[in-house]
């Protein structure tokens, strides 16, 4: 959740940036379903702009997947270093691996470092989500053994 919120956010903010145009980015992801005239809209639409953005929210949900195949991180060193590493696997899937047609359609609209900035979210986001499942987890654990020690308590009363 935290990726596909932050990479919305960023595609928007860059789109601004790049185009002056805050649904540009989310519409060229379209391109997907439209083919790539989608990417030259401008304005906000349904079929462009929510399109877009539920095509970016299902790949930044496959890509949240892989990164909780990955072993849990331990830190937000490594909760940074993860959320990288698949970063740069979703970069090298999206523009080496898959057709032409299935690419994000951001860079139809993004320079290089703006492409740069929007992947890093995607890491970010990928960190923050991962150090969030890595706290709740914890508290988790202090929850079931202050019960277990309830527990234990109450037996031996």
């Amino acid at each position: 959740m935290a990726a596909t919120i932050a990479t919305t956010a960023a595609g928007m903010l860059l789109s601004v940036l790049e185009t002056r145009k805050p649904a540009a980015g989310l519409n060229a992801v379209s391109h997907i379903l439209w083919g790539d005239k989608a990417a030259r809209v401008d304005r906000f639409d349904v079929q462009h702009t929510l399109a877009g953005g539920v095509l970016n929210a299902g790949a930044m949900a496959s890509w949240a997947a892989v990164n909780e195949l990955l072993p849990r991180a331990h830190g937000t060193g490594s909760a940074i270093a993860k959320g990288v590493v698949v970063s740069a696997l979703a970069y090298l899937v999206d523009y080496y691996v898959v057709p032409k047609r299935l690419t994000p359609g951001f860079e139809k609209r993004f320079s290089p470092p703006a492409m740069l900035a929007l992947y890093a979210t995607l890491a970010a986001g990928l960190a923050l989500g991962e150090h969030l499942a890595a706290e709740r987890q914890v508290e988790e654990e202090k929850l079931r053994v202050g019960s277990l020690r309830k527990e234990r308590l109450i037996a031996t009363a």
